[in-house]
Order: structure tokens, then C-alpha cells, then sequence
């Protein structure tokens, strides 16, 4: 881990807008417990379409892109023994 500073623009609870050292554009501060919701609902979404048609197709992306976001958190917290803020089923 290492520690720097970053512009923060907001401070808005679960939609912090902050830019990291290096980066053009500010980036929105997704709390993990939010993200973990986020991909839950998804995933919900997906188990209810039929898997043959589009609709399902363009959720599945979604799902798949926001899990690969929850398993990256994941390991980043467990990495530094940080306890996840949400109770993980998967």
C-alpha cells in the first residue's frame, strides 16, 4: 500500500468524485459494499432472462464486467487483511 494525494471534488456519500495523481479525469469512488450490490442486482437480472435472447446477452457483459470489478476488490482487501463490508456468498 502507499498513500497520496488525490483532488477530491465531491464527498457525496457513495458517489465520492475524486482524481488520482496521474490521471486526466476525476473518477467516481464506488464504496465496495455499493458495488457489490450493484453486481448482486445484475445477477438477479440475468437469472431472469431467457439466455437466448439479446437482452440477456448485454446483462451478462454487465454482470461479468462488475464481478470482475467485486473479484478485484476482494483480493485487494484480503491482500491487506481488511475485512469485506458486505457478507460474500459467491
Amino acid at each position: 500500500m502507499r498513500k497520496e494525494l488525490v483532488e477530491i471534488f465531491s464527498d457525496q456519500a457513495n458517489a465520492a468524485v475524486v482524481r488520482h495523481p496521474g490521471r486526466n479525469y476525476p473518477g467516481l469512488l464506488l464504496q465496495g459494499d455499493s458495488l457489490y450490490s450493484l453486481y448482486r442486482d445484475v445477477d438477479e437480472l440475468c437469472q431472469m432472462l431467457d439466455p437466448t435472447v439479446e437482452a440477456f446477452l448485454e446483462a451478462d457483459d454487465l454482470r461479468n464486467r462488475l464481478r470482475a470489478f467485486l473479484v478485484h476488490y476482494k483480493n485487494v482487501l484480503a491482500e491487506h487483511e481488511i475485512t469485506l463490508p458486505f457478507s460474500d456468498f459467491d
